[in-house]
């Protein structure tokens, strides 16, 4: 059975979804037409050599670290210094943004527009998406997306385990195709949150 989007304001529409979002009426909604492409990945467990081949294979070039802590202490090769000197050696840049980090905190007292995430720390990073600082990290993002090919990375091997995939949405809603880099040879592509609702740029997850 098929899921719809709301498209609120936009005098009631419906876009027939499925679980892959109709991309071409949100983008134009949104006066975005194929805006680029960003990868995402986990680092997760890999050892490094395997890591920077998923880059490599994909024409990676510039590297976004979108973690909360730069650092790991049980995969010591994903440190901020360690990885950054690891993809220099194979042409790969290293940017952290940490605007765009995830441990967001909603105050118990405050009212959540993303009641639909039961989860409290996916909650949390839908409600700092609302905020102007999201939004500037968003942008910084795009910035070097514009002139790169772009991967953000965080920790967790599988995207729907981690905010990467919420910023993923908020990319998708501006336009890019993002592809998640799943394993050395397996990619996947990026579909909107299916209790997502969307207004122009802004994406929410509000209860049913």
């Amino acid at each position: 059975m098929g899921q719809f989007l709301v498209i609120d304001g936009m005098n009631g529409a419906l876009l027939r979804a499925g679980f892959n979002v109709a991309r071409d009426a949100l983008t134009r909604f949104n006066g975005y037409m194929d805006a680029g492409k960003i990868f995402t990945i986990g680092h997760s467990t890999h050892a490094i050599e395997e890591f920077l081949g998923m880059l490599s294979a994909n024409g990676v070039t510039v590297l976004v670290d979108v973690r909360t802590v730069a650092g790991s202490r049980h995969n010591p090769q994903f440190g901020q210094a360690e990885l950054s000197q690891s993809l220099a050696e194979v042409g790969i840049s290293y940017q952290r943004i940490t605007a765009l980090g995830g441990l967001r905190y909603t105050p118990k007292a405050a009212t959540s527009i993303n009641g639909a995430w039961r989860n409290p720390s996916f909650r949390a990073y839908a409600d700092y998406m609302q905020t102007p600082r999201f939004v500037a990290g968003l942008q910084e993002l795009i910035g070097v997306a514009a002139q790169e090919v772009v991967a953000i990375m965080c920790a967790e091997a599988v995207p729907w385990r981690c905010h990467r995939s919420l910023i993923s949405d908020a990319l998708l809603v501006r336009g890019f195709t993002v592809t998640d880099i799943m394993g050395p040879a397996a990619t996947r592509p990026h579909t909107l949150t299916k209790f997502a609702h969307v207004a122009g740029l802004k994406v929410w997850y509000p209860p049913e």
